[in-house]
């Protein structure tokens, strides 16, 4: 980015970032929030900062993705030139076993086995814990490598084996430090996940909550409105959220043709196309070409 003259690059650690504590006790986060509280204040500060005027571009992945296009398609975050979406948006797609985990899965960790959170990295941790057995426990079924921090990985995100990469996309060291990149997650995210998996669709968590009332109820409604482009892209090979945004990127054609774009990279996944070793050969040319196509857009 630097190089091709976007020079002034802001990453967001906003409340799902492995860089807070929010995620690693219970509480009743959701997406909504995220859209609602976390977005427009950032890019408010990134104006401040930057200046009112200046054009920004916004790449973002996975749930990074979903809560921030549901901020952008539900008109609380405006003036963006252009979207980069990774692997799921305003469409979610997951596996059928995804779908299982994602249904059971918060009760049985706050309420069974007494965990506020799932961490990739509790095999390293010291003593014995009940995580660390679950994590053994699932080591014991993901024998495709023997990093417990990426069978963790595969068991909190997707269904495979891996479920989040290709292991052969990505640098060994990069592999092996899986629990210090991804961090813990609390589990209520995944029930607002799994209710816009089955309602095909974003869709706010509670409907009927006033605190919520400026959202729309389904992030859609308002699609014709968004006039801002996004590459939609995806890798070939996701087994997180599998054809979310390929779907979406249909859907989204036949509302408004032609405004917004999709490439999916071959022999990719998930994660893998920002971290594999040959994402600046693969991957990112072709972010580079999206960015480049908008660098001039004044969005309305």
């Amino acid at each position: 980015l630097l190089d091709r003259g976007f020079t002034d690059v802001w990453t967001l650690d906003f409340r799902m970032s492995n860089r807070h504590g929010y995620n690693l006790h219970r509480n009743r986060f959701n997406m909504d929030d995220i859209a609602l509280f976390d977005f427009p204040p950032a890019f408010d500060a990134v104006r401040r900062h930057s200046g009112p005027n200046r054009r920004i571009h916004v790449i973002c992945h996975c749930l990074g993705s979903v809560s921030f296009m549901m901020s952008l398609f539900g008109k609380l975050t405006t003036g963006i030139s252009s979207v980069i979406s990774n692997s799921v948006s305003l469409t979610l797609r997951i596996p059928t076993w995804s779908k299982f985990k994602g249904v059971m899965g918060p009760f049985m960790f706050e309420y069974v086995l007494g965990l506020e959170y799932v961490n990739p990295y509790w095999r390293r941790e010291p003593g014995f814990s009940m995580g660390k057995l679950l994590s053994w426990g699932v080591s014991a079924v993901h024998r495709e490598c023997n990093v417990p921090e990426c069978h963790m990985l595969s068991f909190m995100w997707g269904t495979g084996f891996p479920a989040l990469y290709r292991h052969e996309n990505l640098d060994d060291v990069t592999h092996r430090r899986g629990g210090d990149l991804y961090g813990g997650v609390a589990v209520h995210y995944y029930r607002h996940v799994m209710k816009m998996v089955f309602s095909d669709g974003a869709v706010k968590y509670a409907r009927g909550d006033p605190k919520y009332k400026s959202l729309p109820d389904n992030y859609m409604a308002y699609a014709k409105d968004i006039d801002t482009p996004v590459l939609f892209m995806t890798g070939e090979q996701n087994h997180v959220f599998t054809d979310s945004n390929i779907v979406c990127h249909e859907r989204l054609q036949k509302i408004v043709p032609g405004r917004h774009e999709l490439h999916v990279f071959p022999n990719y996944g998930h994660q893998d196309v920002f971290m594999g070793k040959n994402c600046h050969v693969d991957i990112f040319p072709r972010l580079l070409q999206f960015l480049e196509k908008h660098r001039g857009r004044n969005p309305s």
